[in-house]
């Protein structure tokens, strides 16, 4: 009876710009190290004692077979080779935001998490890029200088990360739950007021997810790692947490280090305080991740659990480098950042915090040995 083919695990990660791409081989559990690795513009073929193993590409990967170079093993990964190639693959984006809709259309404002209708058939004025342009409308000194500017009514503003809107309370379906982080009694009044500061929790009424926060009495911020903004006419579209908030996020700081030349982010709660270090690397990379078998695969994973629903596809990816700063970790480091003018602070709700920590944890821990450290830094991808 034939021996079964052993595990070989393949990872390659493919730069677009560059038209390059890094292959590894890893060891198989039984049957020694693959003996013969032969590759095609479609496919690669892996021989092993035990028998052998062919992984189909994606129609959109092509590899160039006669540029392989570089050919080495490392202890913990297995076989390391670089090749030339080409993806054309265009990221499918996961956004809050259907990028077709039109500021007439009446948009419904969902909680990402439950489903629950947040804010149903208001018509909003989007309005990108609107901190940026305060500073075009005047000269020096800034008038605007410590005055938040606020949407008006049926205004919603898109700021990097969050969108502030202000809408009449009957839009409100249902309204969420406002919770007061600190509250004071005026002397002179005969009600309670919120201290300079101290915002106000938005909490979906249905999973107590936090959704943002009231910045005053007209305007709200919600962050957009917890709502999906969709036309009313469509459906709620179902994606899985993980996925979306990594979305957002790659996308967050594609755009930053688009517009902005940051490349450096702290990654804070909505209480201040610092969780992660984030320096992204890249954002023209293609991951596929797969496990062999003895039978071809078709299917490819990007660092998610194999028995994810959506496990066919590869994907476009931002490559960072990261650092927690839980349970007083990189606390100096931290300091560093936040007195660095170049480094650009993100704010989520804490919970949102510790699920990108805990993403990019399981990132790094799927990648090869050899892959998840650069410097003192720690390495991940994200999805697109």
């Amino acid at each position: 009876m034939a021996a079964a083919a052993a595990e070989t695990r393949v990872f390659l990660e493919v730069r677009r710009r560059l038209q390059s791409a890094l292959l590894i081989l890893g060891e198989p559990k039984e049957g020694g190290m693959p003996l013969d690795v032969s590759v095609t513009p479609s496919s690669l073929q892996v021989k092993t004692p035990a028998g052998c193993t062919e992984l189909r590409l994606l129609a959109e990967v092509r590899l160039a077979p006669s540029s392989c170079h570089g050919l080495r093993y490392v202890a913990g990964d297995g076989l390391h080779l670089r090749l030339q190639a080409q993806a054309d693959f265009s990221p499918k984006l996961v956004s809050m935001f259907n990028q077709s809709s039109q500021a007439q259309e009446c948009c419904t404002f969902y909680c990402q998490s439950c489903g629950e209708v947040i804010i149903r058939d208001s018509r909003l004025l989007l309005s990108e890029n609107w901190g940026a342009l305060v500073g075009e409308w005047c000269c020096h000194p800034d008038p605007f200088a410590n005055k938040p500017l606020h949407p008006q009514e049926n205004d919603c503003f898109i700021g990097d990360i969050f969108v502030l809107v202000n809408l009449r309370s009957d839009l409100w379906q249902p309204r969420p739950e406002l919770i007061p982080l600190e509250t004071h009694c005026l002397s002179s009044e005969n009600h309670f007021q919120l201290k300079p500061k101290a915002n106000t929790k938005v909490i979906c009424k249905r999973c107590k997810v936090m959704l943002g926060e009231t910045m005053s009495s007209e305007t709200t911020k919600f962050y957009m790692t917890e709502i999906i903004i969709q036309p009313s006419e469509r459906n709620f579209p179902i994606i899985p947490r993980s996925r979306f908030v990594q979305s957002v996020i790659a996308q967050c700081l594609v755009e930053l280090s688009s517009a902005r030349s940051t490349f450096r982010f702290t990654v804070q709660g909505q209480d201040g305080k610092a969780y992660i270090l984030l320096w992204l690397l890249n954002s023209d990379s293609l991951v596929i991740e797969s496990l062999g078998s003895s039978k071809s695969i078709k299917k490819f994973l990007l660092l998610e659990d194999i028995l994810e629903a959506d496990s066919g596809s590869a994907w476009n990816a931002v490559k960072v480098l990261y650092q927690p700063c839980i349970k007083s970790r990189n606390q100096s480091l931290a300091r560093s950042w936040d007195s660095d003018i170049s480094v650009h602070s993100l704010t989520l709700p804490s919970a949102t915090c510790l699920e990108l920590l805990l993403i990019l944890s399981r990132n790094n821990a799927s990648l090869p040995p050899s892959l998840r450290c650069m410097n003192s830094f720690q390495v991940a991808f994200l999805k697109l």
